[in-house]
């Protein structure tokens, strides 16, 4: 992927991150989002000609700008306001805003900028306003390749995410998950990539093979998944940036789930042998595997803290399927999980404050999250059949898929992938080319 040059050229005005214009609490939904303008970024006539001669790139300024109103809706924290109703010029409003005219028309904040090109490079400005108080809170400029207008544009976003509520943002990340297509029982399976607005849709893997549960190392653009060769489970690397694929190791048994550890440097899985599943870890760099439990009953989905101190996984170890935490030796195992129903699929939250589940009871399927501890349960989604939550890199949106049945008569048969916000409000089929299962949020790729 082509670095963006020159990331942050720079900062014109930046008040202290303590003053937000959005009140984030994970407790509620933001019912009122933010009205906010966001206002096409301009260019020259000079400049327009220049990129649609070298580069058959028209209209940038307002594709950028579009991406970033896109990504700021997707939220439901902000309400992007019509631009037939701003009052003012693109090219006027960056310079100086009349922010009488915007709070006319009931703006709270307004983005404004402007692109250039300079030697065969795209620069693109911005700056993000306070229109209430009348005053600059941002402005930052990027310097980087034509082709890169897309991710500039998720970069913004993540600026003036961050800005506005105090939080990460999560638009410059992507999203890979198991495309899906044909009848039910004979279900052709490629791995998927895409950027999180869901455009940019690259298949990895050619179908051959049936692929399962993929997940991102939090340390780079490379994969672990799982894969079937000749009916033997396999768990495969994958680094997305070269096409480079490796095998980590050949189990006898059936191995379920592997994921990364917070430092990139072990995979974890659970692995069936002699009709009994526990969790191990394998060392990337030396291939050596260490079991961390050693119990008669299946131990299954484990997935690390975000410091590598503990890990959560399900198990039936109680008679029926719940949530436990141990330490990342395999130590001191408490079972964390005590409401009606089975619990599975555990994942830790980039936080670190809560882990995601999926709940099966009475005959539906929950998407919940809880504290480390167990407390604090929150189901913030059911439906007829839907499971493997994964956190955007902020730990404020939940990614999972959901099946259902295409018609009243239970014939036909789909797979979604869907987002929530933490809040349980918000809640969106995220757009694949086809059907699409068990995704994983990348972590931020400008990081």
């Amino acid at each position: 992927m082509k670095k963006i040059l020159l990331f942050i050229l720079f900062f014109l005005f930046n008040v202290s991150k303590a003053y937000c214009l959005i009140e984030v609490d994970i407790t509620r939904g933001n019912l009122n989002p933010l009205p906010i303008a966001v206002s096409p970024l301009f260019s020259d006539s000079d400049t327009k000609q220049e990129l649609k001669n070298e580069n058959n790139i028209s209209k940038l300024g307002e594709k950028i700008s579009e991406v970033v109103e896109n990504n700021l809706r997707r939220t439901g924290l902000f309400n992007p306001l019509e631009k037939n109703a701003f009052l003012q010029n693109p090219d006027v409003a960056h310079l100086k805003p009349r922010f009488e005219d915007w709070k006319l028309i009931k703006a709270q904040a307004l983005i404004t900028g402007q692109v250039k090109f300079v030697d065969e490079k795209l620069r693109v400005e911005f700056r993000l306003w306070d229109v209430l108080a009348a005053k600059e809170l941002m402005a930052i400029a990027f310097t980087t390749v034509p082709e890169n207008w897309r991710r500039v544009g998720h970069i913004i976003s993540d600026k003036i995410y961050e800005r506005l509520t105090g939080e990460k943002g999560y638009f410059d990340t992507r999203i890979i998950y198991v495309a899906e297509q044909g009848p039910k029982t004979q279900r052709i399976k490629k791995l998927a990539i895409m950027d999180q607005d869901s455009v940019n849709t690259k298949y990895l893997t050619l179908g051959n093979e049936l692929v399962l549960t993929p997940r991102f190392n939090p340390t780079n653009q490379m994969v672990t998944y799982l894969s079937y060769f000749k009916n033997l489970p396999r768990v495969y690397l994958l680094d997305i940036e070269t096409g480079i694929q490796e095998v980590v190791g050949d189990f006898p048994g059936m191995t379920f789930a592997p994921r990364f550890s917070p430092d990139g440097k072990k995979i974890i899985m659970s692995f069936a042998k002699d009709g009994n599943s526990d969790i191990y870890t394998m060392n990337l760099e030396n291939r050596i595997v260490n079991r961390i439990t050693n119990h008669p009953s299946i131990d299954t989905s484990p997935s690390y803290s975000p410091d590598g101190k503990f890990i959560t996984f399900n198990s039936d170890r109680s008679g029926f399927q719940q949530i436990y935490v141990m330490k990342s030796d395999g130590s001191n195992v408490k079972r964390i999980s005590f409401g009606k129903g089975l619990y599975g699929t555990p994942v830790w939250s980039p936080r670190g404050d809560l882990i995601a589940f999926t709940k099966l009871h009475k005959g539906k399927f929950y998407i919940g999250v809880m504290r480390t501890d167990g407390s604090g349960e929150r189901l913030l989604t059911e439906n007829y059949y839907q499971e493997a939550p994964s956190w955007s890199p902020n730990g404020r949106v939940l990614i999972f898929y959901r099946e259902t049945k295409s018609n009243s008569e239970g014939k036909g048969f789909s797979a979604k992938l869907w987002s929530i916000d933490l809040t349980g409000y918000n809640e969106r089929q995220v757009p694949t080319e086809t059907d699409g299962s068990d995704p994983s949020w990348s972590s931020l790729l400008s990081n």
